[in-house]
Protein backbone atom coordinates (compact mmCIF):
# COMPACT_ATOMS: atom_id res chain seq x y z
CA UNK A 1 0.00 0.00 0.00
CA UNK A 2 1.69 3.67 -0.75
CA UNK A 3 1.88 6.25 1.54
CA UNK A 4 -0.77 8.24 0.26
CA UNK A 5 -3.38 4.62 1.39
CA UNK A 6 -2.07 4.88 4.34
CA UNK A 7 -2.61 8.74 5.17
CA UNK A 8 -6.34 8.38 4.14
CA UNK A 9 -6.41 4.92 5.92
CA UNK A 10 -5.05 6.80 9.45
CA UNK A 11 -6.69 9.40 8.75
CA UNK A 12 -10.73 7.38 8.56
CA UNK A 13 -9.31 5.20 11.43
CA UNK A 14 -8.58 8.04 13.80
CA UNK A 15 -12.29 9.65 12.73
CA UNK A 16 -13.66 6.48 13.72
CA UNK A 17 -11.81 5.57 17.46
CA UNK A 18 -12.71 8.94 18.06
CA UNK A 19 -16.35 9.19 16.95
CA UNK A 20 -17.69 6.30 16.76
CA UNK A 21 -17.61 4.29 19.51
CA UNK A 22 -20.56 1.95 20.78
CA UNK A 23 -22.86 4.59 22.07
CA UNK A 24 -22.64 6.25 18.76
CA UNK A 25 -23.50 2.84 17.02
CA UNK A 26 -26.51 2.63 19.67
CA UNK A 27 -27.55 5.78 19.13
CA UNK A 28 -27.81 5.91 15.91
CA UNK A 29 -29.99 2.51 16.11
CA UNK A 30 -32.27 4.91 17.91
CA UNK A 31 -32.77 7.56 15.44
CA UNK A 32 -30.16 10.38 16.75
CA UNK A 33 -28.06 11.22 13.77
CA UNK A 34 -24.36 11.15 14.82
CA UNK A 35 -23.80 14.60 13.68
CA UNK A 36 -20.35 15.01 14.78
CA UNK A 37 -19.06 11.75 13.16
CA UNK A 38 -20.54 12.63 9.50
CA UNK A 39 -19.06 16.43 9.85
CA UNK A 40 -15.76 14.91 10.31
CA UNK A 41 -15.45 12.61 7.69
CA UNK A 42 -16.89 15.69 5.51
CA UNK A 43 -14.13 17.62 6.81
CA UNK A 44 -11.62 15.16 5.68
CA UNK A 45 -13.07 14.64 2.08
CA UNK A 46 -13.44 10.99 2.80
CA UNK A 47 -17.05 10.83 1.78
CA UNK A 48 -16.46 12.29 -1.98
CA UNK A 49 -13.15 10.24 -2.19
CA UNK A 50 -14.09 9.57 -5.71
CA UNK A 51 -15.27 12.20 -7.09
CA UNK A 52 -12.69 13.94 -9.41
CA UNK A 53 -11.61 17.60 -8.17
CA UNK A 54 -13.50 19.47 -11.02
CA UNK A 55 -16.85 17.49 -9.59
CA UNK A 56 -16.06 19.09 -6.27
CA UNK A 57 -15.10 15.98 -4.76
CA UNK A 58 -11.10 14.79 -3.24
CA UNK A 59 -10.12 13.13 -6.56
CA UNK A 60 -8.77 10.12 -4.84
CA UNK A 61 -8.11 6.37 -6.66
CA UNK A 62 -11.20 3.79 -5.82
CA UNK A 63 -8.25 1.86 -4.16
CA UNK A 64 -8.35 4.49 -1.36
CA UNK A 65 -12.18 4.55 -1.12
CA UNK A 66 -12.23 0.44 -0.56
CA UNK A 67 -9.66 1.25 1.84
CA UNK A 68 -11.55 3.53 4.02
CA UNK A 69 -14.81 1.18 3.57
CA UNK A 70 -12.39 -2.17 5.00
CA UNK A 71 -11.68 0.21 7.90
CA UNK A 72 -15.46 1.61 7.81
CA UNK A 73 -16.53 -2.25 7.92
CA UNK A 74 -14.50 -2.58 11.11
CA UNK A 75 -16.20 -0.09 12.92
CA UNK A 76 -19.78 -0.21 12.38
CA UNK A 77 -20.03 3.09 11.21
CA UNK A 78 -24.00 4.22 11.03
CA UNK A 79 -23.78 6.75 8.81
CA UNK A 80 -24.10 6.78 4.36
CA UNK A 81 -20.37 6.90 3.67
CA UNK A 82 -19.99 3.89 1.65
CA UNK A 83 -23.46 5.00 -0.20
CA UNK A 84 -22.27 8.72 -0.50
CA UNK A 85 -19.23 7.47 -2.19
CA UNK A 86 -21.42 5.34 -4.74
CA UNK A 87 -23.72 8.07 -5.11
CA UNK A 88 -20.65 10.47 -5.72
CA UNK A 89 -18.61 7.86 -8.24
CA UNK A 90 -22.04 7.67 -10.09
CA UNK A 91 -22.78 11.17 -10.63
CA UNK A 92 -19.49 12.36 -11.63
CA UNK A 93 -19.13 9.55 -14.26
CA UNK A 94 -22.75 10.90 -15.85
CA UNK A 95 -20.66 14.44 -15.43
CA UNK A 96 -22.76 15.59 -12.93
CA UNK A 97 -21.57 18.45 -10.40
CA UNK A 98 -21.51 16.87 -6.87
CA UNK A 99 -23.53 18.07 -3.92
CA UNK A 100 -22.38 18.23 -0.83
CA UNK A 101 -23.94 16.31 2.57
CA UNK A 102 -25.27 12.53 2.96
CA UNK A 103 -26.06 11.08 -0.06
CA UNK A 104 -28.09 7.32 -1.19
CA UNK A 105 -28.35 5.44 -4.41
CA UNK A 106 -31.28 3.76 -5.84
CA UNK A 107 -32.24 1.81 -6.93
CA UNK A 108 -30.23 -0.91 -5.14
CA UNK A 109 -31.83 -4.49 -6.16
CA UNK A 110 -30.91 -6.26 -9.37
CA UNK A 111 -34.90 -5.93 -10.45
CA UNK A 112 -35.41 -2.17 -9.49
CA UNK A 113 -36.80 -0.17 -12.43
CA UNK A 114 -37.02 3.74 -12.34
CA UNK A 115 -38.28 4.88 -15.55
CA UNK A 116 -37.68 8.66 -16.79
CA UNK A 117 -40.32 10.40 -19.27
CA UNK A 118 -40.14 12.57 -21.99
CA UNK A 119 -41.82 15.35 -19.84
CA UNK A 120 -38.71 14.88 -17.84
CA UNK A 121 -40.73 13.39 -14.98
CA UNK A 122 -39.44 10.15 -12.94
CA UNK A 123 -41.83 7.13 -12.43
CA UNK A 124 -41.34 4.23 -10.30
CA UNK A 125 -40.06 3.52 -6.61
CA UNK A 126 -37.27 2.08 -4.69
CA UNK A 127 -37.10 -0.36 -2.20
CA UNK A 128 -34.37 -1.11 0.71
CA UNK A 129 -33.03 2.45 0.03
CA UNK A 130 -29.90 2.68 2.14
CA UNK A 131 -30.08 5.79 4.78
CA UNK A 132 -33.38 7.47 2.54
CA UNK A 133 -34.91 9.27 5.35
CA UNK A 134 -31.38 11.02 6.31
CA UNK A 135 -29.88 11.79 2.75
CA UNK A 136 -29.45 15.47 1.03
CA UNK A 137 -29.66 13.94 -2.21
CA UNK A 138 -30.27 10.53 -4.32
CA UNK A 139 -28.03 9.34 -7.02
CA UNK A 140 -31.26 7.65 -9.28
CA UNK A 141 -30.12 5.35 -12.16
CA UNK A 142 -33.15 5.03 -14.53
CA UNK A 143 -34.06 4.26 -17.94
CA UNK A 144 -34.85 7.16 -20.45
CA UNK A 145 -36.68 5.23 -23.27
CA UNK A 146 -33.71 3.03 -24.51
CA UNK A 147 -30.90 4.59 -22.67
CA UNK A 148 -29.77 4.46 -19.14
CA UNK A 149 -29.70 8.06 -17.66
CA UNK A 150 -28.31 9.28 -14.10
CA UNK A 151 -30.52 11.53 -12.04
CA UNK A 152 -29.52 13.69 -9.08
CA UNK A 153 -32.84 14.14 -7.02
CA UNK A 154 -33.34 16.57 -4.03
CA UNK A 155 -34.39 13.92 -0.70
CA UNK A 156 -36.42 16.76 0.75
CA UNK A 157 -40.32 16.12 -0.31
CA UNK A 158 -40.12 12.52 -1.66
CA UNK A 159 -42.11 9.96 -0.48
CA UNK A 160 -40.49 7.55 1.79
CA UNK A 161 -41.61 5.09 3.96
CA UNK A 162 -39.48 3.82 6.89
CA UNK A 163 -37.97 0.51 6.91
CA UNK A 164 -34.84 -0.69 8.82
CA UNK A 165 -32.23 -3.48 8.05
CA UNK A 166 -31.80 -6.61 10.03
CA UNK A 167 -28.50 -4.30 11.55
CA UNK A 168 -31.43 -1.72 12.47
CA UNK A 169 -29.96 1.13 9.65
CA UNK A 170 -32.53 2.90 7.39
CA UNK A 171 -33.63 0.85 4.51
CA UNK A 172 -36.47 2.86 2.77
CA UNK A 173 -38.92 2.69 0.29
CA UNK A 174 -38.89 5.57 -1.90
CA UNK A 175 -41.76 7.17 -4.09
CA UNK A 176 -40.06 8.44 -7.22
CA UNK A 177 -43.49 9.25 -9.32
CA UNK A 178 -43.66 12.76 -10.81
CA UNK A 179 -40.51 13.70 -9.49
CA UNK A 180 -38.51 16.14 -11.53
CA UNK A 181 -34.59 15.75 -10.96
CA UNK A 182 -32.06 18.68 -10.16
CA UNK A 183 -29.90 17.31 -13.24
CA UNK A 184 -30.09 14.49 -15.76
CA UNK A 185 -27.07 12.92 -17.52
CA UNK A 186 -26.44 10.23 -20.10
CA UNK A 187 -24.77 7.14 -17.37
CA UNK A 188 -20.90 6.49 -18.74
CA UNK A 189 -21.72 2.76 -17.91
CA UNK A 190 -24.34 -0.13 -18.68
CA UNK A 191 -27.14 -1.21 -16.57
CA UNK A 192 -25.00 -3.28 -14.10
CA UNK A 193 -22.83 -0.76 -13.00
CA UNK A 194 -23.58 0.39 -10.35
CA UNK A 195 -25.32 -3.04 -8.82
CA UNK A 196 -21.80 -4.50 -9.49
CA UNK A 197 -19.67 -2.12 -7.91
CA UNK A 198 -22.09 -1.89 -4.81
CA UNK A 199 -21.36 -5.77 -4.38
CA UNK A 200 -17.76 -5.15 -4.39
CA UNK A 201 -18.18 -2.48 -1.58
CA UNK A 202 -20.24 -4.31 0.54
CA UNK A 203 -17.66 -7.16 0.09
CA UNK A 204 -15.31 -4.90 1.68
CA UNK A 205 -17.79 -3.92 4.69
CA UNK A 206 -18.21 -7.65 5.22
CA UNK A 207 -14.61 -8.22 5.26
CA UNK A 208 -13.47 -5.25 7.77
CA UNK A 209 -16.55 -6.58 10.04
CA UNK A 210 -14.79 -10.11 9.56
CA UNK A 211 -11.63 -8.92 10.96
CA UNK A 212 -13.33 -7.27 13.66
CA UNK A 213 -15.01 -9.70 14.98
CA UNK A 214 -12.65 -12.27 15.06
CA UNK A 215 -10.11 -9.94 16.99
CA UNK A 216 -13.01 -9.76 19.50
CA UNK A 217 -13.30 -13.44 19.89
CA UNK A 218 -9.98 -13.99 19.97
CA UNK A 219 -9.52 -11.25 23.05
CA UNK A 220 -12.80 -12.80 24.41
CA UNK A 221 -11.15 -16.27 24.86
CA UNK A 222 -7.98 -15.31 26.40
CA UNK A 223 -10.00 -13.33 28.86
CA UNK A 224 -12.71 -15.56 29.57
CA UNK A 225 -11.64 -18.30 32.19
CA UNK A 226 -13.58 -21.43 32.34
CA UNK A 227 -12.40 -24.36 34.78
CA UNK A 228 -9.34 -22.20 36.00
CA UNK A 229 -7.82 -21.60 32.37
CA UNK A 230 -8.77 -19.34 29.90
CA UNK A 231 -10.88 -20.98 27.04
CA UNK A 232 -8.56 -20.35 24.19
CA UNK A 233 -6.82 -23.26 25.75
CA UNK A 234 -9.39 -25.74 24.94
CA UNK A 235 -8.83 -27.03 21.83
CA UNK A 236 -12.43 -27.00 20.52
CA UNK A 237 -12.25 -23.06 21.12
CA UNK A 238 -9.32 -23.05 19.01
CA UNK A 239 -10.35 -24.90 16.30
CA UNK A 240 -12.93 -22.30 15.89
CA UNK A 241 -10.97 -19.30 16.38
CA UNK A 242 -8.83 -21.08 13.30
CA UNK A 243 -11.95 -21.50 11.00
CA UNK A 244 -13.35 -17.63 11.78
CA UNK A 245 -9.72 -16.82 10.79
CA UNK A 246 -9.86 -18.50 7.76
CA UNK A 247 -13.07 -17.40 6.65
CA UNK A 248 -12.04 -13.91 7.62
CA UNK A 249 -8.84 -14.36 5.35
CA UNK A 250 -11.03 -15.24 2.86
CA UNK A 251 -13.30 -12.74 2.72
CA UNK A 252 -10.32 -9.71 2.93
CA UNK A 253 -8.75 -11.75 -0.36
CA UNK A 254 -11.74 -12.18 -2.46
CA UNK A 255 -12.73 -8.42 -1.46
CA UNK A 256 -9.07 -6.93 -2.07
CA UNK A 257 -9.46 -8.89 -5.52
CA UNK A 258 -12.81 -7.03 -6.36
CA UNK A 259 -10.77 -3.77 -5.31
CA UNK A 260 -8.48 -4.40 -7.72
CA UNK A 261 -10.83 -5.08 -10.85
CA UNK A 262 -13.09 -2.24 -9.91
CA UNK A 263 -9.86 0.24 -10.27
CA UNK A 264 -9.08 -0.59 -13.13
CA UNK A 265 -12.37 -1.50 -14.75
CA UNK A 266 -15.68 -2.92 -13.32
CA UNK A 267 -15.00 -6.48 -13.92
CA UNK A 268 -18.26 -8.50 -13.01
CA UNK A 269 -16.85 -12.03 -12.27
CA UNK A 270 -14.74 -10.81 -9.56
CA UNK A 271 -17.25 -9.11 -7.77
CA UNK A 272 -19.43 -12.05 -8.25
CA UNK A 273 -16.42 -14.57 -6.84
CA UNK A 274 -16.20 -11.87 -3.72
CA UNK A 275 -19.42 -11.30 -3.11
CA UNK A 276 -20.25 -15.00 -2.67
CA UNK A 277 -17.35 -15.54 -0.87
CA UNK A 278 -17.92 -12.80 1.41
CA UNK A 279 -21.54 -13.75 1.73
CA UNK A 280 -20.87 -17.45 3.01
CA UNK A 281 -17.61 -16.10 5.46
CA UNK A 282 -19.93 -13.55 6.74
CA UNK A 283 -22.64 -16.52 7.78
CA UNK A 284 -20.29 -18.58 9.20
CA UNK A 285 -17.92 -15.99 10.71
CA UNK A 286 -21.05 -14.55 12.75
CA UNK A 287 -22.05 -18.10 13.68
CA UNK A 288 -18.62 -18.58 15.20
CA UNK A 289 -18.04 -15.51 16.57
CA UNK A 290 -21.70 -15.68 18.78
CA UNK A 291 -20.33 -19.36 19.63
CA UNK A 292 -16.87 -18.28 21.02
CA UNK A 293 -18.63 -15.21 23.02
CA UNK A 294 -21.96 -17.48 24.17
CA UNK A 295 -24.59 -16.08 25.65
CA UNK A 296 -23.25 -12.50 26.21
CA UNK A 297 -22.01 -12.12 23.04
CA UNK A 298 -26.16 -11.97 21.82
CA UNK A 299 -26.61 -8.94 24.40
CA UNK A 300 -27.77 -5.86 23.10
CA UNK A 301 -25.48 -4.37 25.44
CA UNK A 302 -22.59 -6.26 24.00
CA UNK A 303 -20.58 -4.72 21.16
CA UNK A 304 -20.43 -8.02 19.07
CA UNK A 305 -23.63 -7.84 17.42
CA UNK A 306 -22.74 -4.14 15.59
CA UNK A 307 -20.95 -6.22 13.41
CA UNK A 308 -22.52 -9.37 13.22
CA UNK A 309 -26.07 -8.19 12.43
CA UNK A 310 -24.13 -6.00 9.70
CA UNK A 311 -22.89 -8.86 8.23
CA UNK A 312 -26.21 -10.66 7.85
CA UNK A 313 -27.61 -7.07 6.16
CA UNK A 314 -24.99 -6.74 3.52
CA UNK A 315 -24.59 -10.39 2.87
CA UNK A 316 -28.24 -9.56 1.14
CA UNK A 317 -27.57 -6.02 -0.14
CA UNK A 318 -26.96 -5.81 -3.67
CA UNK A 319 -27.62 -9.45 -4.62
CA UNK A 320 -26.48 -12.60 -2.20
CA UNK A 321 -24.34 -15.59 -2.85
CA UNK A 322 -27.02 -17.45 -4.94
CA UNK A 323 -27.69 -14.41 -7.01
CA UNK A 324 -24.77 -13.92 -7.79
CA UNK A 325 -23.18 -17.78 -8.11
CA UNK A 326 -25.73 -17.73 -10.60
CA UNK A 327 -24.97 -14.81 -12.43
CA UNK A 328 -20.74 -16.21 -11.94
CA UNK A 329 -22.30 -19.43 -13.48
CA UNK A 330 -23.64 -17.77 -16.63
CA UNK A 331 -20.63 -15.76 -17.05
CA UNK A 332 -18.56 -19.09 -17.46
CA UNK A 333 -21.44 -21.03 -19.52
CA UNK A 334 -21.31 -17.84 -21.73
CA UNK A 335 -17.18 -18.15 -22.88
CA UNK A 336 -17.42 -21.67 -23.58
CA UNK A 337 -15.73 -25.14 -22.20
CA UNK A 338 -12.42 -23.71 -23.70
CA UNK A 339 -12.48 -21.24 -21.49
CA UNK A 340 -13.51 -22.42 -18.24
CA UNK A 341 -9.71 -23.52 -17.06
CA UNK A 342 -8.07 -20.33 -18.20
CA UNK A 343 -10.59 -18.81 -16.14
CA UNK A 344 -10.40 -20.64 -12.68
CA UNK A 345 -6.39 -20.40 -12.77
CA UNK A 346 -5.74 -16.87 -14.35
CA UNK A 347 -4.10 -15.10 -11.19
CA UNK A 348 -2.75 -18.30 -9.95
Amino acid sequence: MADTDNIIVDTATRIFQDLCDANTVNAAEEGKWPQALWEALEESGLPLAWVPDQFGGAGATMADGFAVLRVAGRFAVPVPLAETLLAGWLLSRAGIAVPGGPMTIAPVHADGQIALGADGRLRGRARHVPFARNAGHIAVGARRGGERAVALVAAAGLAIKHGVSLAGEPRDEVQFDGVVPQAVATAADDTDALFTIGAAVRAQQIAGALERILDQSVQFALDRVQFGRPIAKFQAVQHNLAMLAGEAAAASAAAAAAAEACASDIVASEVAIAKVRAGEAAGTGAAIAHQAHGAMGFTYEHSLHHATRRLWAWREEFGNEALWATRLGHMVAAQGADALWPFITRGS
